[in-house]
């Protein structure tokens, strides 16, 4: 049964088991909002060292089951592996009940330098090849800087960077993978972000959120969650959960609301002595934070 066809079974018998015990005895039994999200890991910083099996061992003993590798980390995992290697790969994760979310690169689309735009347009070809034959389902890429210093309008970057996006959302759609546009670097702002997601105006282009100190400004979490939110992919960057700045119990109840299906994934630069620990504390956090989303009030 296809995820869609199971939510609309499940939609129908809340209709039916509703009317036989009532909304509210009901609602304290099912709360099917927010099902399909799962907790994972992006190998930056935390898994930046790791091997594969290191990174299959380590997620199998903490009952985590998709991993978003990075590239340039000590997985090794590039184009540069032949067709043989990548079905190693892909034969080692599946084996090892480890879900490829997919490839986070750093490919941007903002340089006013056209050779630059080209060059950072074919590594994500590269890598959507790539995650194709290892597995995986998409690939992150950044929007990445502003250049009004040097006398270009961030309107004319961003209507770039839109247009680069429709390309590889059509260049990927040969590939079934998502483009995944990480809120990063300077343009942060999610009005800006959705000015670029209407230009690159493609099914399988969607936002990465990525929790920066801009998705408080102006009127707040809420309303910049608002913007892009039809715009969401599968994949989440949280960083650790416990930092008071920024907040994540109220970032993954708006998931809930939503309806969200993809993954939240740990994308962790700080310094701990050890790092399974740590990550195991914070998919129980996640789960708490999670729990407590889906509660009926």
């Amino acid at each position: 049964m296809s995820i869609r066809t199971r939510r609309q079974f499940l939609h129908q018998s809340v209709a039916t088991a509703a009317g036989a015990l009532g909304l509210s005895a009901f609602a304290q039994q099912v709360k099917p909002q927010g099902e399909n999200i799962s907790f994972g890991l992006v190998t930056y910083m935390w898994g930046a060292e790791w091997d594969i099996p290191t990174i299959i061992a380590n997620l199998t003993q903490l009952g985590i089951s998709g991993v978003e590798l990075r590239v340039d980390h000590a997985h090794k995992v590039s184009p540069t592996l032949s067709p043989e290697q990548r079905s190693e790969v892909k034969k080692q994760f599946t084996d090892g009940g480890i879900e490829i979310v997919g490839m986070g690169t750093n490919a941007a689309f903002d340089s006013p330098d056209k050779g630059k735009l080209l060059t950072n347009l074919d590594v994500a070809k590269q890598y959507i090849k790539l995650s194709h034959d290892i597995g995986g389902s998409g690939v992150k890429v950044k929007p990445d800087q502003l250049h009004e210093k040097e006398g270009v309008p961030k309107e004319k970057t961003l209507e770039q960077i839109g247009k680069s996006l429709a390309e590889l959302g059509d260049f990927a759609l040969g590939f079934g993978q998502e483009i995944r546009l990480e809120v990063h670097g300077q343009v942060t702002a999610l009005p800006d972000i959705k000015k670029v997601m209407e230009i690159a105006s493609a099914d399988n282009v969607r936002v990465c959120w990525n929790s920066n100190p801009a998705d408080l400004e102006g009127e707040g979490l809420e309303k910049n969650f608002a913007l892009v939110k039809e715009y969401l992919g599968k994949t989440t960057h949280v960083r650790p959960l416990g930092d008071e700045k920024y907040p994540f119990a109220k970032l993954i109840k708006l998931l809930v609301e939503a309806d969200y299906e993809g993954w939240v994934l740990m994308e962790a630069n700080t310094k701990v002595e050890d790092k399974v620990k740590a990550l195991g504390e914070q998919k129980a956090l996640f789960d708490k934070y999670l729990a407590d989303a889906r509660k009926v009030s």
